[in-house]
This record gives structure tokens, sequence and C-alpha cells, in this order.
């Protein structure tokens, strides 16, 4: 299957634009969307451009994202939130958390974080992809180039269940492709002239992953 994985669109209407356009260009299975859709304000907004896409649409939020969105997700039918919940496209388990606190130098998955990780690793298994705002303390998540500002929390739950691929964003300097043991991380942020991120799946094969935007490559 192909995933089309974006996230850091902050409402604006260049990157929907861009995310339209590649959808019919490189035609995804499904899309998904690790966070900060928006910039605070007028949610509904962005979710009426996303309703017009012809693919699934599976979203966390991010910390630009008020948690009243969870309940205008129903009101569309393709578009599904992901938090602490596990939805399968084309037999692909997809699993995920939402929220992020910003503290300086990392990152913190809601004040309740022990608890809501807990149960996002109940969700997530070897086959999964699991979706997160903030990336994995130390790995794609440098700020300055210096700092790392992911989260420990994330790091936690991939040394535990090992996912298949982790799709994150948060920190805009870090965007790419990494790896840690069997599990594929991308930062998917859209900042500058980057597109997001296809993934090609196949069971039993590593994902391949095309970068696009400013630093388009392929990676597997």
């Amino acid at each position: 299957m192909r995933i089309y994985g974006v996230a850091d669109l902050h409402a604006r209407p260049d990157r929907l634009d861009q995310i339209r356009r590649n959808i019919y260009q490189y035609r995804p299975d499904v899309l998904v969307i690790a966070g900060d859709m928006t910039s605070y304000r007028h949610p509904a907004a962005v979710l009426e451009k996303l309703k017009l896409l012809p693919v699934p649409v599976l979203a966390v939020r991010g910390n630009t994202d008020l948690s009243r969105m969870e309940k205008l997700f129903d009101a569309y039918s393709n578009i599904f939130s992901l938090h602490l919940k596990q939805i399968q496209v084309s037999g692909v388990n997809f699993s995920g958390v939402s929220g992020t606190l910003p503290i300086p130098f990392r990152s913190r998955i809601g004040l309740l974080q022990k608890k809501v990780m807990q149960q996002a690793s109940a969700l997530t298994d070897r086959e999964s992809v699991f979706v997160t705002h903030p990336p994995p303390y130390g790995t794609l998540d440098r700020v300055m180039g210096r700092f790392h500002a992911g989260a420990r929390a994330v790091s936690e739950l991939i040394a535990e269940k090992e996912p298949r691929l982790v799709l994150c964003g948060h920190i805009h300097e870090d965007y790419g492709h990494a790896v840690i043991g069997r599990t594929h991380v991308v930062n998917c942020n859209m900042a500058g002239n980057r597109q997001g991120v296809l993934v090609d799946m196949e069971k039993g094969e590593a994902p391949v992953i095309r970068l696009l935007g400013e630093e388009q490559g392929q990676v597997s």
C-alpha cells in the first residue's frame, strides 16, 4: 500500500493545495496527518478542504490543534481521529496518539503522558504504523541543529513495540528519515518547500520512503 504522510500544515492554503495535488499525482491509499493541521483557530475551514480529498484521512492532533477537533472529525465521512485508536486500511494497522506539550528542549505527550502512552502501546505492534506529533527523543528532533526536543515516551514505545513505521512532525528543522532498530521513523513536516513523504509498504519488506520537496529523494 502507499501512504502519504504530512505534518505541520498550520492551516496554510498553499500546503493544503499541495497535498491535494500530490494525492492526485501519486495516488496514495491513505493520507496520514501527524498533527498541527491548524493554528489554533478555524479548524472547520481546514477539515472542509480535507473532506474533498478522494482518500481516507487519518490524523492526530498537535500542539496547535484544539481538543474540540476530535468531535468535529465525526462530521466528515473520510476523516478519522487516530488518537488512542487502531484503524486498518488495506490490511495495515494504524494507531496513534494526539497532543504535545512543548517544554524547553523536549516534548511531552500531554499532562497524563504515562496513562495515555500505556493505552497507545496496547494498540501498537510490530506491523503497525504509529502516528504521533512529536518525534522520539534523540531522533529527527534537533532544534537549532543541537538540542534534542523529542518525546522520551515515544522513544520508549518504539523500544518496546518496534512498530514498522512511525510518522511524526513538530520539529521543523529536522525533516527526514531515520531507523531505530527495526523501526523506520519519518519526520514529515511541511515547513519550507517540503511536501511530506510517500511510503510504499509491502508485507515482509522494508518500507520504501520518498521525501517530497526540497530534500526530495528515495530511501529504503
